[in-house]
């Protein structure tokens, strides 16, 4: 069972700074952490490793510092890691990015499973894990909170939902969206960062995974952030008293702006 887990290195702090020219994040010289959602995805792909044989690949896209992520990811149990690092690939919305990791997976081929931690706990988007399977043409399952049974040719998986939770049965390969009900992630051993300190990091630019270029970066990029300001504060409310008809005859009046 071969598993390509694919992660985001996140800032490990609120109190992120955009760049007022292009309205986008500033990662240096911030301190960073594998989001949070994604070791949920480490440790489901380990665990799909130990019962099932094969290995799990895991793959980023960011600045060269995003290999201290991978790093991490070969310390908890990853067989192999992948870097895509490029200076084209800045400023790419989810659709992007989605773009660029779908070109990679496809370079990196024979795999089962793609696995991705639902959002990234910078954007809140969930739309990269979607976008990765759209890009592929292979069906996908969002909100996974458990594995119930896979193989080489079909998966059946619980599924989180509003409501309360579905069974699918799903063809492989496919892609899974995970959310922290599937498992706890392990600590790295002290093995497994040694490891991980000799481990060589595969590092791909646009032109190895053969990107067309239009669909790259801040101008391949479909969407993008005009504009970044802080909403006014909320001015504070009034409880009203008195007889009840009163009140509801107030409220009315407020809600249709008469007074």
């Amino acid at each position: 069972m071969n598993v390509i887990v694919c992660i985001k290195q996140v800032p490990n702090t609120t109190q992120v700074r955009i760049n007022p020219e292009t309205n986008t994040l500033i990662r240096e010289g911030v301190e960073s952490v594998i989001n949070p959602f994604d070791m949920y995805a480490i440790e489901e792909g380990i665990r799909l490793k130990e019962k099932l044989g094969g290995k799990v690949t895991v793959l980023t896209m960011g600045p060269p510092q995003a290999e201290e992520a991978l790093k991490e990811a070969i310390s908890l149990g990853c067989d192999e890691a992948v870097l895509l690092t490029d200076r084209n690939f800045a400023g790419s919305d989810t659709w992007a990015t989605s773009y660029v990791l779908s070109q990679a997976v496809k370079k990196i081929g024979d795999y089962h499973i793609i696995l991705c931690g639902k959002q990234a706990s910078d954007g809140d988007t969930a739309q990269v894990g979607p976008g990765i399977s759209t890009h592929l043409n292979i069906p996908q399952v969002t909100y996974v909170k458990k594995i119930e049974e896979i193989n080489d040719k079909k998966a059946r998986v619980e599924r989180m939902t509003e409501e309360g939770f579905e069974i699918i049965e799903t063809p492989v390969p496919c892609l899974f969206t995970v959310v922290k009900e599937i498992n706890e992630p392990r600590l790295p051993s002290l093995k497994g960062k040694m490891r991980a300190k000799k481990a060589e990091i595969r590092k791909m630019t646009a032109e190895d995974l053969n990107c067309d270029f239009d669909k790259i970066g801040l101008d391949g990029s479909p969407t993008r952030v005009v504009k970044i300001f802080t909403p006014p504060a909320r001015k504070g409310g009034e409880i009203l008293k008195g007889d009840i008809q009163e009140i509801v005859e107030r409220l009315a009046k407020e809600l249709k702006g008469e007074i």
